[in-house]
């Protein structure tokens, strides 16, 4: 297939209407979520898959924006054709909580404040500053849950995103082991070490020492852009590897043939990074870099002081993808997850992207991301996609009230089983309607006994084909004793298998 665009697309905004408690202790009232969705939720909606972004990221992470003059920042893998495919998946991405792109945060109206009107122009409006309380990623998460229930999405097909991204994703997995069946952790960490905290610490000071942060009171005033965008020059060096630099810029002059002997910009590699910190400030909040990056260095999944007690309720399939270039958070850190969830017994795989990139590697090789991805969440099984909250009968049951019961679930099969929990036949739709025009009152003469049935590790593949084969659109899933452990129709796969 050809690999397209999701085409022009806008954010939308998601109020939560209750409170907001805070793993600090505190709570947030008046929460907005900023978010976009590409692609359409299924009526099972059993296709979602929710992307979170990295410390600098933000809501838009694929498509147009409407006069802009480049794409969202995984434009690389989402849309037709690409492994976040928006023909089969419906995709959320949204953006933090104590961000700067349309989400809660510093920079937000705070709605308890009683700061006096400084008389400035609009200063009555009452930002937050450094009034806003710090945020972890698990409460990015439990804000990102809200806006998902949102949708009456009981169950992600995926979850999925690089550094801070990946982050979340693995506090997914803790926080909400019920609610995520896939999980793919792109270069990052359990917990933050020690080397990601300084680096942070620097990029904070950085932007506290700037005369014009003003006690993070600076929004109707001059801004701390020359320590935001200090913050943004030495954090874009830890997103890069030694290889890259050297490929992309070597020891070269910018713009003159010679060294000048003074304090001027000599290096390529120097006019690099201050355009990266000069564009940065125009884009992001000095506040949010602060709360977001503080987030970032309390991040710790371990219990105990342990990885592998800290991942002991996952249930979600895993993959982790690691960059081999990436010194910021290098392979060593994916392994400790993989060695951690091989430990609790989770079904997982590694992946390592061979790239020049660093850290950066996530953002743009779409090549091998794309595969690996695409791989992972087409590799799907009967128990990623099956019912587990069965509504079933026994042969007692009469059938006007397996009628009733039909009505009432909304469903149109009806497993019967035996008091042990063993799959003995199922009832139709049109069986019921059989027994009305015969007036047969035996739920026994109108059951179907030779019944067609899958294991939970059947690929999906297979069963739509037998599927397709016996004209069937549901198959009861059993055990190896034939105890009914689920039900998988044709509606729940169908989009996984378009073309």
């Amino acid at each position: 297939m050809k690999k397209e665009s999701v085409g022009i697309v806008e954010t939308k905004l998601f109020n939560i209407t209750d409170d907001l408690k805070l793993e600090s202790g505190q709570t947030l009232s008046n929460v907005t979520i900023a978010y976009e969705t590409y692609g359409k939720l299924n009526k099972e909606k059993n296709n979602a898959i929710l992307v979170c972004h990295a410390l600098s990221g933000d809501a838009h992470a694929a498509g147009w924006h409407e006069g802009d003059n480049k794409p969202g920042w995984w434009e690389i893998l989402i849309g037709p054709g690409k492994a976040l495919d928006s023909e089969k998946y419906f995709i959320i991405s949204s953006n933090v909580l104590g961000g700067c792109k349309g989400s809660t945060g510093p920079s937000s109206i705070n709605p308890n404040s009683h700061k006096k009107d400084s008389g400035k122009k609009e200063a009555n409006k009452n930002l937050y500053g450094l009034d806003f309380p710090l945020v972890t990623i698990k409460d990015m998460v439990n804000a990102q849950k809200k806006l998902v229930d949102s949708f009456k999405i009981k169950k992600l097909l995926a979850v999925i995103g690089g550094s801070m991204g990946g982050m979340q994703v693995l506090q997914w997995m803790v926080s909400y082991p019920k609610n995520v069946k896939k999980a793919i952790p792109i270069a990052t960490a359990g917990r933050s070490s020690p080397q990601q905290i300084a680096f942070n610490e620097v990029g904070r000071q950085a932007i506290i020492s700037d005369l014009n942060w003003n006690n993070g009171d600076y929004y109707y005033t001059e801004s701390p852009e020359n320590g935001l965008a200090l913050a943004r020059m030495v954090a874009h060096i830890t997103y890069l590897s030694n290889e890259s630099m050297y490929e992309k810029f070597g020891r070269d002059l910018k713009d003159k043939d010679e060294l000048s002997y003074d304090f001027k910009l000599d290096f390529q590699v120097e006019s690099y990074l201050h355009y990266q910190g000069e564009s940065f400030v125009k884009r992001f909040d000095a506040n949010s870099y602060l709360y977001i990056s503080k987030a970032i260095d309390y991040f710790d999944l371990s219990s105990n002081g342990s990885l592998i007690e800290g991942f002991k309720n996952v249930k979600s399939k895993v993959q982790i993808i690691a960059i081999d270039s990436d010194w910021l958070y290098p392979p060593d850190q994916s392994k400790d997850i993989l060695t951690a969830l091989n430990a609790n017994d989770i079904e997982v795989s590694y992946n390592e992207l061979k790239s020049n990139y660093g850290h950066d590697a996530f953002l743009l090789d779409g090549g091998q991301l794309n595969y690996i991805v695409s791989n992972f969440l087409s590799d799907t099984v009967v128990k990623d996609l099956m019912y587990q909250n069965i509504t079933s009968i026994t042969k007692e049951t009469k059938i006007e009230d397996a009628a009733k019961k039909m009505l009432k679930e909304h469903v149109t099969h009806l497993p019967v089983i035996s008091d042990d929990q063993k799959l003995i036949g199922i009832v139709t739709a049109w069986d019921l309607s059989k027994s009305i025009a015969t007036k047969c009152s035996n739920l026994n003469e109108i059951m179907t006994k030779n019944v067609k049935t899958c294991n939970s590790n059947d690929p999906i593949e297979k069963i739509a084909s037998k599927m397709k084969k016996f004209d069937i659109s549901c198959l009861p899933v059993v055990d190896k004793n034939r105890k009914l452990k689920g039900i998988i129709t044709t509606d729940q796969i169908s989009h996984l298998l378009t073309k």
